[in-house]
């Protein structure tokens, strides 16, 4: 049974990565891989840093 805080799996849905150094954000459907301004990672801004 579906609930409202379901998320919709579709093509169109993107996900924001933030840079842990430089802070730098991206949208994109997969994960980044590295950042293009200062080579760190990218972490997903909808996961907990803990």
């Amino acid at each position: 049974m579906p609930h409202h805080q379901d998320i919709a799996d579709d093509a169109e849905t993107k996900s924001t990565y933030e840079c842990l150094v430089c802070g730098n954000i991206v949208r994109a459907d997969s994960h980044p891989g590295e950042c293009p301004d200062c080579d760190g990672g990218f972490q997903n801004r909808a996961m907990s840093l803990e």
